[in-house]
C-alpha cells in the first residue's frame, strides 16, 4: 500500500549545501531519496525561506534533478495564503530540516527513520536511530 503522508522539506542545507542565495551542491543521496519517497507515495512539500526568483531557481533545480513537489511553501498546490485568516504553519506529517534538534543525520538515516518509523534521540552531538542506541537492561520488574 502506498503512503500518503506529507513531508515538508527545507532546501538550503538539507537538499543542497547551504550557499544561499546561490544553490549549493546536492547533499549526498538527497535527490535519490526524495525520488524514492515519491515513488512510495509520500507527498513532498518544499518548505523554504526562499521566495521570488531564488525560490523559482530552487524549484527548477529540483525539477532538473527529477523531483516535482506536491506543493511549494504551502500546504497544498494552489493554496492561497491570507495571513489575516490563517497561520503560516503548513499541514505536514514530518518536517525535514538541517536545523532539527541534533542536526541533519543524512538522507540514508532520514529514509530509514521515515520508512521504518525508527525512533531516535540526540546523544552529545550525534543523532542516534533506535537501531544504534544502547539498550539499558531492565533492573526490576517495571524499570
Amino acid at each position: 500500500m502506498k503512503n500518503s503522508k506529507k513531508l515538508a522539506i527545507d532546501f538550503d542545507g538539507t537538499v543542497v549545501d547551504d550557499a544561499y542565495p546561490g544553490i549549493g551542491k546536492p547533499k549526498t543521496f538527497a535527490f535519490e531519496t526524495l525520488r524514492k519517497l515519491q515513488s512510495e507515495g509520500y507527498r513532498l512539500i518544499l518548505w523554504t525561506y526562499r521566495h521570488g526568483k531564488t525560490l523559482d531557481e530552487a524549484v527548477e533545480f529540483c525539477r532538473k534533478n527529477g523531483v516535482e513537489f506536491y506543493a511549494v511553501n504551502s500546504s497544498f498546490e494552489g493554496e492561497i495564503f491570507d495571513h489575516s485568516q490563517a497561520s503560516r504553519k503548513i499541514d505536514a506529517d514530518l518536517f525535514i530540516d538541517d536545523r532539527n534538534l541534533g542536526g541533519f543525520p543524512g538522507w540514508g538515516e532520514i529514509y530509514n527513520i521515515i520508512t521504518e518509523r525508527i525512533e531516535f534521540r540526540v546523544e552529545g552531538k550525534e543523532v542516534l536511530a533506535y537501531s544504534k542506541m544502547k539498550k539499558d537492561k531492565k533492573k526490576g520488574l517495571f524499570w
